[in-house]
Parts: structure tokens; sequence; C-alpha cells
């Protein structure tokens, strides 16, 4: 038996109404080598070196075919598919050579292309049988109720610029504690804003990469002496 609570949607994503939804309580991650021995418990006489060649195989053959527009079926299990989007880290060559000849400035619709995530959708026999077994017990709370920004759209603007002003850019962590939020509102929050083009935010790099710099410096090197550390 797995545990849920019930969460309420931020106002932001419902226009206002108020939606709840069951979330549900994980408790670990299961990962590659975990994964492998449960599925070698499954799998009879199946050896722990063929499951880590088909898994092998599985990525080898995601990573050629699904980037030349083809998506992967898997009975059983799902359907994996690709999803582009913009890299609104920088202008694209092709961008910057057009844009030089027209005598204007780099758009955002010359931007160039790349993969942003893998979309997966389960095979409703998957679904099916897990549901045959499953069930789930409510958590004795009150309803979730996401935190709320005590500052306003122009007050957070407002420090999301001083932040990048005094350091060259600005993390994700940076800008949730300023403005007192979740990683998960502040995300969408700052999502927003690059999306306004008279923010002056833009991005640069992606996933655990990724940091907010002025959209006046795009295309500069972040200064050396305020790099986010990677590590």
């Amino acid at each position: 038996m797995a545990n849920f609570v019930l969460q309420e949607l931020p106002d932001e994503m419902t226009d206002g109404k108020k939606i709840v939804y069951p979330k549900m309580q994980t408790y670990s991650l299961h990962d590659y080598e975990t994964v492998i021995k449960h599925m070698r418990t499954y799998a009879g006489n199946i050896s722990e070196g063929l499951i880590r060649a088909v898994f092998d195989a599985l990525a080898s053959t995601m990573q050629n075919w699904m980037p030349l527009g083809h998506n992967i079926k898997i009975d059983g299990l799902g359907v994996f598919s690709l999803s582009l989007g913009f890299d609104t880290s920088s202008p694209s060559e092709e961008a910057i050579a057009k844009n030089k000849q027209e005598g204007e400035e780099p758009k955002t619709k010359y931007r160039h292309v790349c993969i942003k995530g893998i979309n997966f959708k389960p095979d409703p026999e998957l679904l099916k049988e897990m549901n045959r077994e499953a069930t789930f017990d409510r958590v004795n709370t009150d309803v979730v109720v996401p935190q709320k920004s005590k500052y306003s759209r122009e007050e957070r603007l407002e420090k999301a610029k001083a932040i990048i002003d005094k350091q060259g850019y600005m993390t994700l962590s940076d800008y949730a504690i300023a403005t007192d939020q979740c990683r998960t509102s502040a995300s969408n929050d700052l999502k927003r804003m690059v999306a306004d083009a008279d923010s002056g935010i833009t991005t640069r790099g992606c996933h655990s990469h990724k940091v907010w710099i002025s959209s006046r410096f795009v295309g500069r090197p972040i200064r050396e002496e305020s790099s986010p550390s990677l590590t």
C-alpha cells in the first residue's frame, strides 16, 4: 500500500480556481543497480550482464533513431518521443549570420532548436495491470497549499535583476531564496519572466547548469570571477 496527499495547484496555473489533486508520496529512488537486481529476480535464468546489455542497446537505439524523427514503442511499457524547444542560451550561428546580412539584432524565431526532454506515454495495459494490484491510502493531513511569495511580480523581477547585476548570473536557488518561494514555484515564475521579452532576463545552460542572465549580455561570456560552480 502506498500513501498520497491532497495538494492544491498554484493560483497562477488555474486562473484563480481552486483545484486539488492527489500526489503520491515516494520514499526512495531505485537506482540502476537496484533495478538490475530486481529484474534479475523476475527474469529467471537471465544474467545481470545480459540485462545491462539490453539496457545499453535500448539507450543506443534511442540516441541514434529518435533525433531522426522516430518514436520508440515497447509493447507492455509505452511510447517514447522527443520534446523540442528553443535553446535560449545564445543565438545560433545561422541566426547571427542571417541577422548580420539583414542588419538586425538576433530574433527569438532564429534561435537554435534543441532537444528539451523525452516524453513517455505508458501502454494502457501497463496502467491496467498496475491498478489491478495497487492500493492508495491518504495521509491524515490537510490539503497542502502551495507557498505563495509575499512579493509582487514587479518586486520579484527587481530582486532577480539585482542578483544578476551583483554577480553576473542568478541560479534557481538564488531566486527562490530571494523571493521566498519553493523551487517549483520559482522555476515556473522564471519561465514566465523569460517568456516576457520586456523582462530583460534570459537563460544560459540547461538542467543543473542552468543560470539566468541579463538579455543584454547574450553572446558574451559570464565574467570568470562570477561563474557559478557546476561541480
